[in-house]
């Protein structure tokens, strides 16, 4: 047995790559083996935990043999200011604002939608058949696409 180790690298895209460690390598040892001269740039998440300790070892975070680790990297650098072609991917990247208009357009349009059929029930002598059957069809689209996208 030569002690290796291997862990899954999986990233955004749903793309892996196995990493062949050793229990006693760090996480710091691991992004400058696997991403060499990007290692400010790549956050590891394990177990929903950000490895933010680059000197743990991989044994100490219960790391075994065929784990995932989910590889993130980031936009920008921490060396300097972002440039601007670097702020524009950074503003661009839903996933690393918290609230980003993404993130809002499906409640918003639930709301959306809730509200016009409250008015539809309450005050139904203001919508038409066609309205109505608008209506309907676009409740109809729109709970497809959720189960599609959100659905599994």
């Amino acid at each position: 047995c030569s002690g290796l180790i291997k862990i899954r690298l999986k990233f955004l895209n749903d793309t892996e790559e196995v990493a062949e460690v050793r229990p006693e390598d760090t996480v710091g040892v691991l992004k400058s083996k696997y991403f060499p001269g990007q290692e400010s740039q790549m956050k590891f998440i394990y177990r929903g935990q950000l490895l933010q300790d680059q000197g743990r070892t991989l044994r100490s975070l219960r790391i075994t043999d065929n784990c995932v680790i989910h590889c993130h990297r980031s936009a920008t650098t921490a060396a300097g200011p972002p440039g601007p072609s670097a702020a524009a991917a950074a503003g661009t990247d839903s996933s690393s604002l918290p609230l980003g208009a993404g993130n809002l357009l499906v409640p918003a349009v639930m709301v959306v939608l809730a509200v016009v059929w409250y008015f539809r029930i309450t005050y139904r002598q203001l919508f038409t058949a066609p309205a109505t059957v608008s209506l309907i069809g676009v409740t109809i689209l729109f709970s497809f696409l959720m189960f599609g996208m959100y659905g599994q």
